[in-house]
């Protein structure tokens, strides 16, 4: 990304523009910054991830490239002693625009929307389960599978746990709640897992016995 260029980005920017506004600007720009040099995307968002892993696990370094206080020369030094030489070249540039634009501290939101590009790309479709209690891998499976067809592309899910459901499921892609016709299908699902868990102890028992009487 070019003096010229990144001027033309700051251009854009108005103070009243969310931050999701701008994170999807920045992906948009670092995505084709990937294409544009026939990067696998896959790889270039493995090294973002990476990155906002550090992040994420290192609060003080975090702090430092988000805050106000620190001017933007001692941030770019900073990852150049830092980041610069195990980063690739596109990502290290992606940084360095990033921290004189004064956007180090919405690169969590940034890789959100680049996560989000690829995924649509792929078809994946994320969905959150939410459950009163964990589910099994067994019965993550059996949800796939039923979920597959619904919402028409490979969905990857995220479970979450709340109690006050009483046992019951909500399934939630993106703002939307699927009707009773859906929950219908995860309860025959669940139903489906809970006979067969039953069946399984019962034969148990009948070994057990058959062996005793033996």
């Amino acid at each position: 990304m070019d003096t010229a260029q990144d001027s033309r980005f700051a251009a854009e920017f108005d103070a009243d523009i969310s931050v999701e506004k701008i994170a999807e600007v920045y992906a948009e720009a670092f995505l084709n910054a990937v294409d544009a040099h026939n990067i696998a995307a896959a790889d270039a968002a493995e090294e973002f991830e990476s990155f906002v892993s550090i992040l994420q696990t290192q609060p003080k370094f975090e702090a430092v490239l988000a805050s106000e206080m620190v001017a933007n020369e001692e941030k770019i030094s900073l990852l150049e002693k830092t980041v610069k030489t195990r980063a690739t070249p596109l990502f290290w540039s992606f940084l360095n625009t990033a921290a004189r634009r004064n956007r180090l501290a919405i690169l969590l939101p940034v890789f959100r929307k680049v996560r989000a590009e690829l995924d649509r790309r792929e078809n994946k479709i994320p969905v959150v389960i939410t459950t009163a209690a964990e589910l099994d891998s067994g019965m993550l499976n059996e949800l796939t599978e039923k979920l597959r067809a619904v919402v028409g592309g490979e969905p990857v899910l995220r479970s979450a746990i709340d109690p006050d459901l009483l046992g019951g499921i909500v399934v939630r892609v993106g703002d939307t709640v699927y009707d009773a016709s859906i929950f219908t299908q995860l309860k025959n699902v669940r139903q489906q897992m809970i006979d067969r868990s039953a069946n399984e102890i019962q034969c148990r028992r009948n070994l057990f016995c058959n062996s005793e009487g033996n």
